[in-house]
């Protein structure tokens, strides 16, 4: 269960100068940690490491971890024990320099304690003894529970980037879980692949490292699913919690299951109709193209379900991310189509040995295109619940990019082509094809999203609400009720910016809308119930003609806003005079300029 955090509120009295206090004393006990951690482990392993021979040089590494544990360790308590005291001011603890010092310590420790405690385990299948890496581990380990413990402190726990700890440690776990699975499907599937074509087998038994690769790929993902769910980085609905989602779990993962299916496409390919090469070096990418392709798809299928379940704006980006992934791969496929046909027909004779290159660009094309279709869905509207800027930006990206591209390969183009006029024109078709090619793909990419983007723009202005007319400059309302209706009324019908000026017979506290605050209002003291109209001293000409007066109906005990907006349906002026109670009464007064 993930602990509950109170909303950041920033303490007074923060300065520049405190805030440069901050990073250097952070700094510094992050410094004198780091080197305190690194004298302890140093001396353990020396305990620990049977290989270590401490006489002549080595002595050096004795000297080295006392004067690292002795000067460092003490150093480090003192400032840390003034700091810790400290955190009990909301100023303190609110402290951006304290979120990133925990955030980065945290970290530190994590990657040290989990390398080094793998890293022992590992070498343990060989038969070797790691010393050094158990001492890592171990010291490393009681930092990082030191850290934790600050981290969830109740009373002086960080109050700013305060997931951020989490977020890390789960990505981290993620990418080192994800890694060593591909290592450990691959050792699997390479095996099976050496049984299937006959290939010997070179150097040490394959189940060593696939042994090796299930260790890390355990402890990756034990890492992985404390910080997820323990530590709550699942539920985290920050900034950098959703960019870790979409680059590693949706980014990174999608492109590794398109790049794994696109490589088994190509092999099929290559045995179906260009198998003139052994067996074994068809099937020689088979293992770890699966491997990628397998885990990339389990950890993109998980996270997807997780970007949907979020926001609007993850979840669009989840698809942005993808289609472009896609994209890249579709359009590369058909750049490398079109170079390599036009190298068959150049050179029929020599079009056996493009045909690698075609069935390539082939599979990158059909992957990328049906992995594109799929995802963008070119033919269905756009998710009105998602904002429209994030779609906005991706197509514009999309046919910036590809325009740029599309210039600088027509440049080239343009270049090989003068160049071989003024040769003799022998060649011309070999030097351009692979400049053609891309040229052919992006200038499709940028048309298409060029064209999406022109039809959104038009969509939206079609779409778009009327603006509002602003018949009157400013209304002054002077009422004793609750002026939010009133003056969300005055807004949508006249556009007005509106001044509201309290009646003195009505407490403060009755009017809920003054005193918290209403966007675009100005609340004015509080005045007196006005006088009747005909009995305010005033000369004729500071009004506009009687006719403009309009009154509501005196049915209702107080005005609505209903009846406000039908009264100032038909007036127009720089300035109008609102007059709301008491009772039914209702005044709405131009004033002159």
């Amino acid at each position: 269960m993930s602990a509950v955090q109170a909303p950041y509120v920033p303490a007074p009295g923060s300065s520049a100068g405190q805030s440069v206090r901050r990073l250097i004393v952070y700094t510094l006990l992050f410094a004198l940690v780091v080197i305190t951690a690194t004298g302890v482990q140093t001396l353990l392993s020396l305990i620990l490491d049977a290989k270590i021979v401490l006489i002549g040089e080595n002595t050096s590494i004795i000297a080295q971890g006392l004067a690292f544990t002795l000067i460092g360790g003490p150093l480090a308590a003192v400032l840390w024990w003034f700091l810790w005291r400290r955190l009990v001011e909301p100023a303190e603890r609110g402290a951006l320099a304290w979120g990133v010092y925990i955030a980065a310590m945290s970290i530190v420790a994590l990657v040290s304690t989990v390398t080094g405690f793998l890293g022992f385990l590992a070498t343990l299948i060989e038969g070797d003894w790691n010393g050094s890496g158990l001492a890592t581990g171990v010291i490393w380990a009681a930092v990082w529970m030191w850290h934790r413990w600050m981290w969830r402190h109740p009373m002086k726990g960080p109050m700013r980037l305060f997931a951020v700890p989490a977020v890390l440690g789960a990505a981290f776990g993620l990418v080192l879980g994800a890694g060593n699975a591909i290592n450990l499907l691959n050792g699997i599937f390479s095996a099976a692949t050496r049984e299937i074509t006959a290939t010997p087998t070179i150097g040490g038994p394959w189940w060593a490292g696939t042994l090796q690769a299930l260790i890390w790929t355990i402890g990756g993902t034990a890492v992985w699913v404390w910080h997820w769910y323990r530590e709550g980085a699942r539920s985290s609905a920050t900034g950098l919690a959703n960019v870790a989602l979409i680059l590693l779990g949706i980014l990174l993962a999608s492109l590794a299951t398109l790049g794994g299916m696109g490589v088994m496409l190509y092999v099929v390919l290559r045995l179906l109709f260009d198998n003139t090469d052994p067996l074994r070096e068809l099937m020689s990418p088979v293992g770890v193209a699966l491997a990628v392709a397998a885990v990339g798809t389990v950890v993109w299928t998980y996270h997807r379900s997780v970007a949907i379940s979020r926001s609007p704006s993850t979840r669009q980006a989840s698809i942005l991310a993808t289609s472009g992934v896609a994209l890249i791969g579709a359009a590369s496929g058909l750049g490398v189509v079109v170079n390599s046909a036009l190298g068959i027909l150049a050179t029929p004779l020599a079009g056996e040995g493009l045909r690698p290159l075609l069935l390539g660009g082939l599979s990158a094309l059909l992957v990328g295109g049906v992995a594109w279709t799929l995802t963008w869905r070119p033919h269905s509207p756009a998710d009105a619940a998602a904002p429209a800027a994030g779609r906005r930006i991706y197509l514009i990206a999309i046919f910036g990019v590809s325009a740029v591209v599309a210039l600088i390969t027509l440049l080239v183009i343009g270049f090989q082509l003068f160049q071989a006029v003024l040769d003799g024109g022998s060649g011309l078709i070999e030097q351009i094809r692979a400049p053609l090619g891309l040229l052919t793909a992006t200038a499709l990419v940028a048309g298409y999203h060029f064209g999406v983007w022109q039809h959104d723009r038009s969509d939206a202005a079609t779409s778009a609400p009327a603006p509002r007319r602003r018949t009157i400059g400013e209304v002054i309302l002077v009422t004793g009720a609750d002026p939010a209706p009133l003056v969300a009324a005055i807004e949508s019908v006249t556009g007005a910016s509106v001044t509201v000026w309290r009646a003195a017979s009505v407490a403060p506290e009755a009017l809920p809308g003054v005193e918290e605050g209403i966007p675009g209002v100005r609340a004015q003291g509080p005045l007196p119930v006005p006088p009747p109209i005909e009995d305010l001293p005033v000369a004729p000409a500071a009004y506009a003609p009687t006719t403009a007066v309009g009154v509501a109906p005196a049915a209702t005990p107080t005005p609505d806003a209903e009846h406000l907006a039908q009264a100032l349906d038909k007036i127009t002026g720089r300035r109008v005079l609102v007059l709301v109670g008491p009772g039914s009464r209702l005044d709405v007064i131009p004033l002159a300029d």
